[in-house]
């Protein structure tokens, strides 16, 4: 019997460390951001210092508070955006008119083409999307501590501590939102440039203050490797267009919009789609110029005037 011993210990030791590696990680998405705590509350002082000092005086100690407090000791899966109304209460500030960006499937590009609020400002160029970007966390029911082994996913649960947190800053940003309104979607995206469900479709669009907004402008944009599935008055697209204008907004769209192209195009300046040289106008419905080298002939005349001009001065 004694020589039975060591290895039934063996086999009850690595049973007990398999379940509680099982409990430890009891869901399957990424576990709460390390240093969570000092990466909120830096980034509230970053932003309110550098990114966008207009905002005026924030307390970023009690944002913290106010965004912890949302999701901890709860049940992870039973947050509701509800939830995190004081946080949206404290890092409000005014968006400015007609610069407002929306977007699906293409969150990097859009940041990198708002440029921080000095191009447009999307929702993570807010200070409440700005705090919680590229972020994960989630609380323990009945326990002051973060999870930092695992939270659970959308398909898991769709009440979740981060889903519910951009439902709720979705829809304050919509609801704030005037003027003329942007929108950039990829028309490369598996299932269509306009998903639904989805936060636009779901959250964003049903809260547009319709007295608010004078147009709709929606730019559908092309990966630069990536196959075209959708454009203007086709497939999602058209759906986006056809509700967008029963709701009464004015709407135009365009397709592979030129100066996101120009963006595209500093990554992958060698791909055919980036040839200055064609100086191909983008595809917009509507009458468009057929003026091919137009722009580049008025420029190098324009230039060559003004060599003269300071030539003439001179002499």
């Amino acid at each position: 019997m004694m020589s039975l011993f060591p290895p039934l210990l063996f086999v009850s030791v690595l049973c007990m460390n398999s379940f509680s590696g099982v409990q430890g990680k009891k869901w399957k998405g990424e576990g709460t951001t390390q240093n969570l705590e000092s990466i909120i509350i830096g980034r509230c002082y970053e932003y309110i210092r550098i990114v966008n000092p207009a905002v005026g005086e924030k307390n970023c100690s009690q944002i913290w508070e106010a965004f912890k407090n949302a999701f901890v000791n709860k049940d992870p899966c039973s947050i509701l955006p509800k939830d995190y109304e004081l946080f949206i209460n404290l890092t409000f500030h005014t968006i400015p008119p007609n610069k407002s960006l929306f977007w699906e499937n293409n969150q990097l590009l859009v940041l990198s083409f708002a440029a921080r609020g000095r191009r447009y400002m999307s929702v993570g160029d807010t200070l409440f999307g700005f705090l919680g970007d590229f972020l994960n966390w989630c609380g323990q029911a009945d326990s002051p501590g973060l999870d930092y082994e695992s939270c659970p996913t959308m398909a898991e649960c769709e009440n979740n501590a981060v889903d519910s947190f951009w439902r709720i800053a979705s829809v304050t940003y919509a609801k704030h939102s005037s003027g003329v309104i942007q929108v950039l979607l990829n028309g490369s995206a598996e299932g269509g440039a306009y998903p639904q469900p989805g936060f636009f479709a779901d959250y964003e669009i049903p809260n547009f203050q319709k007295d608010k907004i004078s147009q709709v402008v929606i730019w559908v944009v092309d990966d630069i490797e990536g196959p075209d599935r959708d454009s203007c008055g086709t497939n999602s697209v058209k759906t986006l267009e056809t509700r967008l204008k029963t709701l009464g907004f004015n709407v135009t769209c365009t397709d592979n919009y030129k100066s996101v192209m120009f963006l595209l195009c500093l990554d992958n300046p060698d791909h055919s789609k980036c040839a200055l040289a064609s100086s191909a106008p983008a595809a917009q419905r509507g009458p468009v110029s057929s003026d091919r080298g137009g722009s580049w002939n008025k420029l190098m005349f324009v230039s060559f005037a003004g060599f003269l001009f300071r030539f003439a001065l001179v002499y």
